[in-house]
């Protein structure tokens, strides 16, 4: 048997990265595309006809969605859908316990409280059930952010029959999610509004930049005036019609955004057949099984490639050891977010009540457990999606590191 990286053998992926594109990716096409901008001295998207609006009109028509509106991040994304929807302070949204923090602090960036939610420890997705429950016992719940975690869509089957029963707003949390498809259907504008990320790490990027879909006529309508100052385009720069923030995109991220969608199509089509691939690959080994994907599901916009690592199938040896002996054979692996929202420190009392409006009640983050969300974060392992973009040469080295980890077992218990 070959001996362990860890321990002075020679890494099974060592050549991994040789295999995988560099990320983010760029030539030409984005090199010309911020010179134009560049040199047309028309930075800003306050021009009827911007690179913006061309790229929020193709985005949301590559997501089946009727309107896009432009931002400057994916945190204000959320933060933007979460005003349109009608959140104010005071109210009350769920949040799967799983996530970036943004999912939860676009809603305390308008004084509404959190509510943390169970989510399914096999699909990484809040609980439809956890939701119920919630529903049941607290007033004032305005909107639920659903994260399709990983670019896994979440149950819409389960969740929107729930919306519509309690008269609550659903917010789809894309970052993740470029592509992701339910039913046929691609994410973004199932629930009432979504939001997407362009940060550095996603699918598409532009380092950072935003977009929110939807297909009510009446929510583009206030998104965009939110969005704008209050100004409607078109009409004098100096008319405001409501007291607003600037959310924003700029020509540059629009133009490196519009110059790199057609190749996110193609990316996204290559990362579902290879994330099957591997999970393929992993199922046959055992101990590291692949994130499940609801039936519903028909393309996997991959942000992270996730298993949960079965320490017992593993002779006993914690997923920490595991991970560092995985990162020596070459793997670039990893924890996801690493633990439930609420044991941030940012959700601890004094540091929660701080940013909140005066009289708010701690909702008592500090003694929170969820079942689902613990064992999730306790067996989670997570690739980047990059990783996928490589030929099948790399995700079979990927599996052979694993497989000799797993033989060689014994030399991670000394």
């Amino acid at each position: 048997m070959a001996r362990l990286a860890i321990k002075g053998g020679n890494p099974s992926a060592k050549d991994l990265f040789r295999l995988v594109p560099p990320w983010p990716a760029f030539g030409e096409k984005e090199k010309r595309a911020l010179i134009e901008v560049l040199e047309s001295r028309r930075w800003c998207r306050i021009y009827s006809g911007s690179r913006a609006e061309l790229f929020e009109s193709s985005f949301a028509e590559y997501h089946h969605a009727k309107h896009g509106i432009a931002v400057a991040n994916g945190t204000v994304a959320l933060e933007l859908a979460l005003k349109t929807v009608g959140v104010r302070q005071g109210d009350k949204v769920i949040v799967p316990a799983v996530t970036f923090i943004a999912s939860a602090s676009a809603a305390t960036e308008l004084g509404a409280v959190p509510v943390f939610a169970d989510i399914d420890p096999e699909t990484g997705n809040i609980s439809p059930r956890s939701v119920r429950e919630i529903l049941e016992r607290e007033d004032g719940v305005r909107a639920v952010v659903a994260v399709h975690y990983g670019g896994n869509p979440v149950n819409f089957d389960e969740l929107k029959p729930i919306m519509a029963k309690n008269g609550v707003k659903l917010v789809e949390d894309c970052a993740h999610a470029h592509g992701s498809e339910w039913r046929g259907r691609r994410v973004g504008a199932i629930g009432d509004m979504g939001g997407f990320s362009f940060q550095e790490s996603k699918s598409l990027t532009a380092g950072e930049g935003g977009i929110v879909l939807t297909d009510n006529d009446e929510y583009a309508a206030k998104a965009r005036l939110i969005h704008n100052i209050g100004r409607v385009l078109g009409r004098p720069g100096y008319e405001h019609y409501i007291l607003s923030s600037n959310y924003r995109m700029t020509e540059f991220q629009a133009a490196i955004l519009l110059a790199k969608l057609d190749e996110l199509k193609e990316q996204v089509e290559k990362k579902h057949r290879n994330g099957e691939y591997l999970a393929d690959r992993l199922r046959r080994i055992g101990g590291v099984e692949p994130q499940k994907m609801e039936s519903g599901v028909t393309k996997r916009g991959y942000y992270y490639f996730i298993f949960r690592y079965d320490q017992e199938e593993f002779g006993g040896v914690p997923k920490g050891k595991f991970i560092s002996a995985l990162r020596a054979e070459g793997v670039p692996a990893d924890v996801g977010y690493g633990m439930p929202l609420y044991r941030q420190k940012a959700f601890s009392r004094d540091a929660f009540l701080e940013v909140m409006p005066p009289g708010t009640k701690y909702p008592g983050y500090d003694g929170m457990y969820l079942p689902g969300a613990e064992e999730f974060t306790k067996r989670e392992v997570t690739l980047l999606h990059y990783v996928l973009l490589a030929e099948r040469e790399a995700l079979d080295m990927i599996a052979a590191a694993i497989e000799k980890i797993k033989e060689n077992i014994g030399e991670l218990k000394d």
